[in-house]
């Protein structure tokens, strides 16, 4: 981790037509949020949305804009089925996009599944914070944050302008 300082705050977004109806338990975002607690992070927003490309929107846009929330992860909705809309929604407020981590979330899920390749994930910016598409399943979604953990940090100071320089160390 990071010596320097940026926020740490998460909001954990849940995309699940399911869930939202209460006709399932929200494991992965149970999941994400003991992941991110006992690693200092502060849970300022988690809802559990349908498979709307507006409804996921609206959550996104709310944790950054309203909750001020410096990092939002989804769960859920990243594949092919016709009701998997995530990467459409999320890509429909970003600012910029972070394609190196969407794809080292595929590489290392590559190593362990063929079905990896049908991930269709992205990550990227709004405002100063980084958004990130996870799988739905509790293993795939903590797999997939692993791989991008490690940079995480450094990628939530210079979103959050430290002007510092990007030395590797």
């Amino acid at each position: 981790m990071s010596e320097k300082r940026f926020r740490r705050t998460v909001a954990i977004i849940t995309v699940s037509d399911k869930g939202s109806r209460g006709e399932r338990e929200d494991a992965s975002g149970n999941a994400l949020e003991q992941y991110f607690e006992s690693r200092g992070f502060q849970v300022v927003h988690r809802e559990i949305v349908p498979d709307e490309v507006r409804e996921i929107a609206r959550s996104i846009v709310q944790s950054v804009d309203e909750k001020k929330a410096a990092l939002v992860v989804t769960t859920g909705g990243t594949g092919v089925a016709p009701r998997d809309v995530t990467p459409e929604a999320t890509l429909q407020v970003l600012d910029r996009s972070v394609p190196g981590m969407a794809e080292a979330m595929r590489a290392t899920s590559l190593a362990k599944t063929p079905h990896a390749m049908i991930s269709r994930a992205v990550v990227g910016i709004r405002k100063e914070a980084l958004i990130v598409n996870l799988p739905g399943s509790p293993k795939g979604a903590l797999e997939n944050l692993d791989a991008v953990m490690p940079a995480v940090p450094h990628a939530l100071e210079k979103i959050q302008g430290d002007p510092s320089e990007c030395a590797a160390s």
